[in-house]
């Protein structure tokens, strides 16, 4: 009789209930992890709230979910041509970023920058890339200038005639056509994807209502502006850009 009971006691301690807790203990979720110390400090975005430019860059960054700091330039009070400014960025303009130790200007080529760093919004082929590029100069050569400078206009920054005014409208317009007819193919404009040429055309067509400009009349241009306003960290100009600096 007693050989049942000691085996009843050694089929009992090797079901170890214990060490089932203990382990459970140890199998703890775990924590999500937020960007580290190098992370945070790697960005600091020098800029204007009204710029267009500045907020291009802040809406890629965005986008990229990548927290930077963002530092304001008052332009009314010409802190973009000061000896301390022009050390960041030579041309005396807005935006400017710094990545680690290096200043990097012109917000196109910031975006290109970006994209290739932190391998998002990039383009997977070298014809994708060289494609990216292609349309960003294209926006700032044939869509930005009359976009821009009606805004301006609008804006009280910039005084000219109407004839001007419709030479601006018409070089828009025209713009908005190519764009038009190259999403007729694509729902992207570079790739089969967002990429960094969706975020500059974007930080420009977003203020064509500013300029007076229409968008009802290119029914694709107005759905991919709504999926681009659609992409996980998407967020406004008044979002991206306040009044006064902001650390992280």
């Amino acid at each position: 009789m007693a050989k049942p009971a000691k085996k009843a006691a050694k089929g009992k301690a090797v079901s170890k209930p214990a060490k089932t807790v203990k382990g459970a203990k140890v199998a703890k979720a775990p924590k999500e992890k937020g960007p580290s110390a190098a992370e945070k400090n790697r960005f600091t975005l020098y800029g204007f709230a009204g710029s267009t430019s500045t907020y291009t860059v802040a809406l890629m960054l965005s986008l990229c979910r990548h927290p930077f700091s963002y530092i304001h330039v008052s332009l009314r009070d010409g802190a973009h041509k000061l000896a301390d400014y022009l050390v960041k960025n030579r041309y005396g303009q807005v935006p400017a970023l710094r990545d680690g130790q290096v200043f990097l200007v012109q917000s196109a080529a910031i975006l290109i920058h970006l994209s290739e760093t932190l391998g998002k919004f990039d383009g997977k082929t070298p014809l994708e890339r060289a494609r990216i590029r292609e349309w960003l100069f294209w926006q700032w050569d044939k869509l930005a200038v009359p976009v821009y400078r009606l805004r301006a206009r609008n804006r009280g920054f910039r005084q000219f005639g109407d004839e001007v005014r419709v030479m601006y409208d018409t070089e828009a317009k025209a713009a908005l056509a190519v764009l038009e007819g190259e999403l007729t193919k694509s729902e992207w404009i570079a790739g089969k994807k967002a990429t960094a040429a969706d975020v500059g055309i974007y930080s420009v067509v977003r203020f064509c209502a500013d300029a007076n400009v229409d968008l009802g009349h290119y029914p694709h241009v107005s759905a991919w502006k709504k999926r681009i306003e659609a992409l996980p960290g998407f967020a406004t100009p008044e979002q991206l850009l306040p009044m006064e600096s902001r650390l992280v």
